[in-house]
């Protein structure tokens, strides 16, 4: 750490990963949900984004995904507070994760849309989130997603709708 011009403390924030094929999900050989419980349990390493953002996967079942984020000084906007585009991607991860938990082996998906609704402002100060994601509908081609994103006393932050698109996986033999 160093002094800057202003004399304050100069942060640092490293990052390690590994290769992104490594973490990768061959959607012909495993299902959504094992390959979510597979990252949740440590047999399959986070992609490199969750090492960046700093999410992890809490929970998840079919059609259901708990992932919690603690919010830093690196997340931060010009306002000192956590930036939209960091609080609209643990949404977006969640609800994509509750529809992957649905897909079986052979079948993908991504996102199509998302809605977010910011409730109030995050901070360092605001301690670990927790962001609940939910399937609304599955259907052959398209899943829709509710998710919240709420502290540790459950006081809600933000909320969001996700619409993803179901298709079957290039790499599905």
């Amino acid at each position: 750490m160093s002094g800057n011009k202003n004399n304050t403390i100069e942060r640092v924030h490293t990052l390690t990963w590994e290769d992104p094929k490594v973490s990768a999900r061959d959607a012909g050989s495993i299902s959504g949900l094992d390959y979510l419980r597979a990252i949740k349990n440590g047999q399959i390493e986070s992609p490199p984004v969750a090492k960046l953002v700093g999410y992890r996967i809490a929970d998840v079942e079919s059609g259901r995904a708990v992932f919690t984020l603690t919010p830093a000084e690196y997340h931060y906007n010009p306002f000192a507070t956590v930036h939209g585009g960091i609080v609209s991607t643990i949404l977006d991860t969640t609800m994509t994760a509750a529809v992957l938990s649905t897909l079986p082996i052979g079948m993908g998906c991504s996102t199509l849309e998302i809605k977010v609704n910011f409730i109030r402002p995050i901070a360092k100060k605001t301690g670990q989130m927790r962001c609940e994601a939910k399937i609304i509908h599955v259907g052959k081609r398209i899943a829709t997603a509710a998710g919240k994103l709420m502290d540790k006393n459950r006081k809600l932050y933000a909320h969001a709708i996700g619409t993803c698109l179901i298709f079957q996986s290039p790499n599905n033999p």
